[in-house]
């Protein structure tokens, strides 16, 4: 489930202008208490309970806009809730509708192993103290009076990292997060985000840094058949930034590097997983530990770009923009060296431009720093064609068998294969999103709507092959391994 509640993406948007605005004016200390009373002037309550609410709500917003926890509760996590904002849903996984005919038969009441069930004057009550959602209960009724009221957080985090507290709040366990942000667009109420790095950025360029923009390959397409990286370029160094580069460049180095190794692990007859795509690399982390080994070392299209920048000025701050939560984390990674400084969402560095009253405009797409090939990196299936591509550039074996895993349950699935030794196919390609990057959760539009804008741009893109786009880089003055 995908909410598109229009109130929430609203107050969301304002809060980060409104924090860019002041960032960009240096005025961020002395202005930001004055944010939840523009957002919110009251007397009367817009979208909750009372005005109180909506401020507090408007708070703790600006904190994660800082790159901050919205509460004192200080973790490491990048995607957090927003306390205040957690509230109304049901917090009895199941509970009786008014279907139940309060039958002779009491098939609920027997079936329950915990004695939670009893006979109210209409119909059976369900004790939430002494439930345990085993949901027998739900299958024995015959007229399916019993309802799952599952959350929807709860129902579309692949890896169960969801629970709650004894007030019903959502709680998320770090330890089994994987940071893909599912979870942040399922909340009817707005109350799960991610912390921004918009704030630090902001005063990099203020202060007179070298900061070069790193555009994810699913950009192409998002905003229309006419805004080109040219026009993503012309914006973005209109705000400040140094220059921008296209990720897709990086594709090309990824696919290059993971070639080699996919075509070694299969001489081998060893299966590998890819490792491009930072919430697949978080699952196999933090579930399945025991396959670290089957992992490409090769580091993601983000990071390659990012080594090739720094090798070329260490000075240098690289801000990677796409529609990917989990490149956050990925940032965060200390073991990485080199990575990117800082990942953003579009939604980020748009309140950015509009904070400066910049625009993207319509501009020829004379620009092309990747091939076809690692243009199409943000699609599902991508990176294994790009692969495959570099296969046969190199004259190696392309009769191989990969999982294309589209989407953490498929993800999760081909996983637990290659964990057992069942896995039919030589390599997987994850990708936690349904479609790949274009279906991240912060993307602007769905995979489908820019579909046709996405087509038009990259066909209009010549058919230069990825090692000969290579042969103008130095690949030599940076590492593709991730160690």
């Amino acid at each position: 489930m995908v909410t598109n509640d229009a109130t929430i993406l609203r107050i969301k948007h304002e809060i980060l202008y409104e924090v860019a605005k002041l960032a960009w004016n240096d005025q961020l200390e002395d202005g930001r208490d004055d944010i939840p009373y523009k957002i919110s002037p009251g007397p009367q309550a817009q979208y909750r309970c009372c005005v109180y609410k909506e401020r507090e709500i408007v708070r703790q917003r600006i904190r994660l806009a800082e790159g901050k926890c919205p509460s004192d509760r200080n973790t490491n996590n990048v995607v957090q809730v927003i306390n205040a904002a957690c509230e109304e849903c049901p917090i009895a996984s199941y509970t009786v509708t008014d279907n139940c005919r309060k039958c002779m038969g009491k098939a609920c009441q027997n079936s329950c192993p915990f004695g939670a069930i009893s006979m109210g004057n209409t119909k059976a009550h369900i004790d939430p103290d002494k439930c345990r959602e085993c949901g027998k209960c739900s299958q024995a009724c015959p007229y399916n009076a019993i309802a799952h009221l599952e959350r929807p957080c709860k129902k579309v985090c692949p890896v169960d990292a969801i629970t709650y507290d004894e007030y019903g709040v959502c709680v998320i366990d770090e330890k089994k997060c994987i940071q893909c942000g599912a979870c942040i667009h399922s909340c009817p109420f707005g109350a799960i985000g991610s912390k921004t790095f918009m704030v630090d950025v902001i005063r990099l360029i203020n202060a007179g840094k070298k900061v070069v923009a790193m555009l994810a390959p699913a950009t192409e397409g998002q905003f229309g058949p006419d805004i080109t990286f040219a026009s993503w370029k012309t914006a973005l160094k209109k705000i400040g930034f140094a220059d921008m580069i296209e990720v897709g460049l990086g594709g090309d180095m990824t696919a290059a590097a993971e070639a080699e190794e996919w075509a070694e692990a299969y001489k081998e007859g060893k299966k590998m997983t890819t490792s491009c795509c930072p919430a697949f690399v978080n699952m196999i982390k933090q579930h399945f530990p025991q396959l670290l080994d089957n992992m490409s070392t090769t580091v993601s299209p983000m990071c390659a770009v990012s080594r090739m920048l720094k090798a070329q000025d260490p000075e240098v701050v690289t801000v990677f923009i796409g529609p990917c939560i989990a490149k956050k984390s990925e940032t965060l990674d200390l073991n990485i060296q080199g990575n990117a400084d800082y990942a953003m969402t579009y939604g980020e560095i748009r309140a950015m431009m509009r904070a400066k009253d910049v625009n993207l405009e319509p501009e020829e797409n004379s620009m092309q720093e990747a091939s076809v090939f690692g243009k199409r990196f943000g699609n599902g299936g991508g990176v294994t064609a790009a692969v495959l591509e570099c296969l046969k550039e190199s004259g190696e074996n392309t009769d191989i068998k990969v999982a294309r895993c589209n989407g953490a349950a498929e993800c999760k699935k081909a996983l637990l294969l290659l964990k057992v030794g069942r896995l039919p196919e030589d390599f997987i390609e994850g990708m936690a999103c349904v479609g790949g990057c274009v279906g991240g959760p912060s993307k602007h539009k769905a995979e489908l709507e820019a579909k046709k804008s996405r087509d038009k741009l990259i066909a209009e893109a010549d058919a230069r092959e990825v090692h000969e786009n290579l042969k103008a880089y130095d690949m030599s003055s940076f590492s593709m391994h991730r160690h």
